[in-house]
């Protein structure tokens, strides 16, 4: 999967959060998304809103840089307002699935992130679980 390194995943059980195992550096030259677990409820579209949990891991060096299991509770993302290697990951799968992502930069942050944790070039990795989905067009505000 890898061009650099290794990675395991695992999705998240409902007593313990997701496995994300990398051998630094990971890299990938291609974004790549793998289903762990096949939702059965609705299609996630661009216009979705979620409600999603998930852990982000940085593959420069294995550290993890983000996690809704760590805060507690899901994150309330637009579908069209994440980063592309998220929103790939989201897009076409149904409420109750586990995707894992290994984004490239260029779907990440190529830049970096504003805090300066994820440098430029850094491939990232995420497990997410999608919980609930709306569309954006029934919410207010």
């Amino acid at each position: 999967m890898g061009t650099t390194g290794t990675l395991e995943v695992a999705a998240a059980t409902d007593s313990a959060g997701p496995l994300i195992k990398v051998t630094p550096p990971f890299s990938v030259d291609e974004t790549q998304v793998k289903t762990l677990v096949t939702g059965t409820g609705d299609e996630i579209t661009d216009d979705s809103i979620v409600n999603v949990c998930y852990e982000g891991v940085d593959g420069r060096d294995g550290q993890t840089f983000d996690s809704t299991y760590q805060k507690g509770s899901p994150a309330r993302l637009h579908a069209d307002g994440v980063v592309p290697g998220f929103r790939r990951a989201l897009v076409g799968q149904q409420v109750g699935a586990s995707v894992a992502v290994a984004m490239t930069s260029a779907d990440g942050y190529p830049d970096g992130s504003p805090d300066g944790t994820i440098k430029p070039g850094d491939t990232i990795v995420f497990v997410l679980k999608i919980m609930a989905a709306e569309p954006a067009s029934d919410t207010a505000g």
